[in-house]
């Protein structure tokens, strides 16, 4: 199908955006806050206003001027006239039909009319004044350089005077904003600490909590940034505390009903009630898991370790299937029990959610889990992890709790590690774990020493 053509027969595009918006969009980045918009407006107005307080000046003390000289010729021109009169010579300001007298007031005294006009006589600015003499126009020149020369002035000094009270009125607009923009950056940085996760986090603006200071919008909302941080603390706290104690109220029962369970007759009905068991326990102890972890009281026991064999003791303790790829060793500080948890964590949710084959990779500190199903859900990569969110993605299997992955990013947390989810492009769910290399291992590995690499490439890729 043809494009549509304007009028002057050129292509347009519907998906093609206006020059003017090309303009806008390369602007810098600065130019749309506050502070440069304000000190715009400032300068925008006291320019307006400038310009027209002088031009008003200018034609006020212009017409001033001139009223004055026209008067003034006027009344030299009657002294002409009876000097004119008298036969008398006439002075050099005076003369009939002088050059350089304006046509217009030469048309106007040939119709027997007197009048003046501002002109020039060699060059110079004249103020002209005529009047009929027996048939010819007898003129006046007065001199009005003088007068120019003081408006002239007068221009430079509303010229200069305005830039000065620009200049002085757009600093002190710009430190008056300059407040208010620090107040507002203040307020986004708090609130950006919030949304990572620093509930802690306040504002506290002396306006908002002091009764003496008034109150402004800056203000106001700083006070309601605050309050929904202690709103949501409060309701965080609260969940945290509700998962902590019913933890820990179903662990006894759960003790005793897992030591009941064991002396029933040996049959199918007890495997089923131990295993619903043994599922209520795993449950009970990741949750009180999630909240020390969310209390912040797990401290980590690090320790100098070699990251291949541990990724593969990792494997082993959940009694799955996963390839364990060492491409390059290295030395890695962490808690031994606490990486082993999140690896095999994140080896369990490959195997429960996604599809084999799964591989574990060891390439330096980096530490890849993938499996080969559909990916991970659209809501985990945007939000991470969460607790209890059991909808699974397109084409991943369901049924958990949501507790494992929480589980491994906040033991990822405690290590100082980095852990991240995303998907494959040719299919597939990628976590990735960075480890903290060891200082021995950094200063050989910033050597240059090869010998980490050979022994991987020596093994080759293993399975338990």
């Amino acid at each position: 199908m043809p494009l549509p053509r304007s009028p002057a027969g050129r292509t347009v595009s519907a998906g093609t955006p206006r020059a003017g918006t090309h303009r806008w969009r390369r602007l810098p980045s600065w130019t749309a806050t506050l502070r440069w918009k304000a000190a715009l407006f400032i300068m925008v107005m006291c320019c307006f206003l400038a310009a027209v307080l002088g031009v008003l000046v200018h034609v006020l003390v212009s017409r001033q001027s001139e009223e004055q000289a026209r008067n003034a010729a006027l009344d030299r021109l009657e002294s002409v006239v009876e000097t004119y009169v008298a036969g008398e010579p006439l002075s050099r300001d005076a003369g009939l039909d002088p050059p350089g007298l304006p046509s217009a007031l030469r048309d106007m005294a040939r119709r027997g009319e007197r009048g003046t006009q501002l002109g020039e006589r060699d060059g110079r600015p004249t103020m002209w004044a005529v009047t009929p003499a027996d048939g010819r126009v007898l003129a006046v020149g007065q001199d009005y350089s003088q007068r120019a020369v003081v408006i002239s002035g007068l221009d430079q000094a509303i010229i200069g005077s305005s830039a000065v009270a620009i200049t002085l009125t757009l600093i002190v607009g710009i430190y008056a904003t300059r407040s208010v923009t620090r107040r507002l950056h203040r307020t986004a940085q708090v609130a950006r600490r919030i949304s990572d996760g620093d509930l802690d986090a306040r504002v506290d603006d002396p306006r908002a909590q002091c009764p003496g200071y008034a109150r402004d919008e800056t203000a106001a909302v700083a006070a309601a940034l605050d309050a929904m941080a202690a709103s949501l603390q409060s309701k965080l706290h609260s969940e945290q505390r509700f998962t902590a104690d019913v933890a820990h109220e179903l662990r006894t029962p759960l003790t005793g009903l897992h030591a009941a369970a064991e002396l029933l007759p040996a049959g199918r009905p007890t495997e089923m009630v131990q295993e619903r068991v043994q599922a209520m326990r795993r449950l009970t102890e990741d949750l009180l898991e999630i909240s020390r972890l969310d209390a912040e009281v797990e401290r980590a026991d690090l320790d100098v370790h070699r990251l291949g064999p541990l990724a593969e003791r990792a494997v082993r303790a959940t009694g799955l299937t996963a390839e364990v790829r060492v491409v390059r060793d290295c030395r890695v500080e962490t808690d031994q029990r606490r990486l082993e948890r999140v690896l095999g964590n994140l080896v369990a949710n490959a195997h429960k959610h996604g599809r084999p084959p799964v591989v574990l990779t060891v390439d330096g500190p980096v530490v890849t889990v993938r499996d080969h199903g559909d990916g991970y859900p659209d809501e985990l990569l945007a939000e991470g992890p969460q607790r209890f969110r059991t909808q699974p993605g397109k084409g991943r299997k369901g049924g958990g709790h949501g507790l494992g992955l929480t589980i491994a990013v906040g033991q990822a947390r405690v290590l100082g590690t980095t852990l991240r989810f995303s998907n494959a492009p040719d299919g597939g769910a990628v976590a990735e774990l960075t480890v903290r290399r060891a200082d021995t291992d950094r200063r050989s590995a910033t050597e240059g020493s090869p010998s980490e690499e050979a022994e991987a490439k020596e093994e080759g890729p293993r399975e338990p």
